[in-house]
């Protein structure tokens, strides 16, 4: 739907466009929650986490017509010295834009936020957006997909479609012995962190602070759920995942190296999946990739499909697309001596960080 009229406006269009700024609540949740694009991440708990996490400012343009509500568009303020001042819908996730009953009303509220964010001093606003913008009007982003699959309504249709190749790896980890798959919520908060903030440290990235997974699924506990594989009780692989209408996604995954050999993220994955169709989703949403790197090639031996993704952009004059990823070879030492600091100091370290990092 992103990119075409979701509800009629022909009539509506003779009356003027009331443009608002304000902050997430039940009116612009009400809107987010029936919009065929809206996702848990423009809903207003979703926005508060973030405030009383990170202390980030949360903003939400809205516009109104003839006293209804047909646009929302929400976004953080991340500001520091190492880098910069700007605006994002929406950070330390993989969707946000504007949610509009037309382009044309999207386009107001992304042209309204540009208009304060210069008032504020911003370098830039990024826009986490499914569809293209009208006509290069927005500097833009193509190299990440969104890799997603189609799920049956069986468990056991799946593991069918999987193939006899893809089965046998999965199997494969349980042939070692003293392997365990469990599912939970807070309880398997420390364990993930333990995967995920070692695979982190090891791949140079800063790591998000244990109190945010655990927020997260005290605030959603029919939403967010932890899955965890052990090998003789050691956490080995892990996998969060947070449940939105009919779709299943792994926003956070991560398996320690020395256990890769023995195929447990398929197994980690394999359960994922399961726990997606138990919950009755239609998709499984494998998180973003760019196109023929590794992560890719992974999510698509499972039938994932790639969604386009496209992060427009509003840049303040002077200022070139940002570039706040480890990709940039200007974080290429800072990458590199991440990776040799000891796992607690890359903890307390990473958050006062990657909190500042989109």
């Amino acid at each position: 739907m992103c990119g075409e009229a979701w509800r009629s406006t022909a009539l509506a269009a003779r009356s003027p466009l009331r443009i608002e700024q304000g902050t997430a609540d039940a009116a612009s949740d009400a809107y987010a929650a029936v919009h065929p694009d809206g996702t848990l991440y423009h809903l207003s708990v979703w926005n508060r986490l973030i405030e009383e996490l990170f202390d980030h400012p949360q903003y939400c343009w809205r516009a109104w017509r003839d006293g209804r509500l047909v646009g929302v568009l929400p976004l953080t303020r991340l500001r520091s010295r190492l880098f910069g001042d700007y605006l994002v819908s929406l950070p330390f996730v993989n969707y946000g834009g504007a949610l509009a009953d037309e382009p044309a009303i999207a386009e107001r509220l992304m042209r309204a936020a540009a208009e304060a964010a210069a008032r504020l001093g911003c370098r830039h606003i990024e826009f986490r957006d499914t569809c293209a913008r009208a006509d290069g009007a927005w500097p833009v982003r193509t190299d990440k997909v969104a890799m997603l699959l189609p799920l049956p309504a069986e468990a056991e249709a799946l593991w069918q479609a999987l193939g006899s190749k893809l089965r046998a790896q999965v199997r494969r980890p349980l042939k070692e012995g003293g392997m365990e798959v469990v599912r939970g919520g807070p309880e398997l908060a420390r364990p993930f962190y333990q995967v995920f903030s070692r695979n982190m440290r090891d791949l140079g990235t800063p790591v998000y602070p244990l109190a945010m997974f655990r927020r997260i699924l005290e605030t959603l506990p029919d939403q967010a759920s932890i899955v965890l594989v052990r090998h003789r009780r050691r956490p080995v692989a892990a996998g969060f995942l947070l449940r939105d209408r009919d779709r299943m996604e792994i926003p956070w995954a991560s398996s320690l190296q020395e256990y890769n050999r023995l195929g447990v993220n398929m197994l980690l994955y394999w359960h994922a999946l399961q726990a997606a169709v138990e919950a009755g989703c239609r998709v499984f949403d494998f998180g973003r990739s760019s196109v023929d790197s590794g992560t890719y090639r992974f999510k698509k031996q499972w039938g994932a499909q790639p969604r386009q993704l496209y992060w427009h952009y509003w840049l303040a004059a002077g200022q070139a697309l940002p570039n706040l990823t480890p990709t940039n070879p200007r974080y290429r030492l800072a990458i590199q001596a991440w990776q040799r600091l000891p796992v607690t100091v890359a903890n307390w370290l990473g958050p006062r960080i990657v909190r500042n990092l989109p």
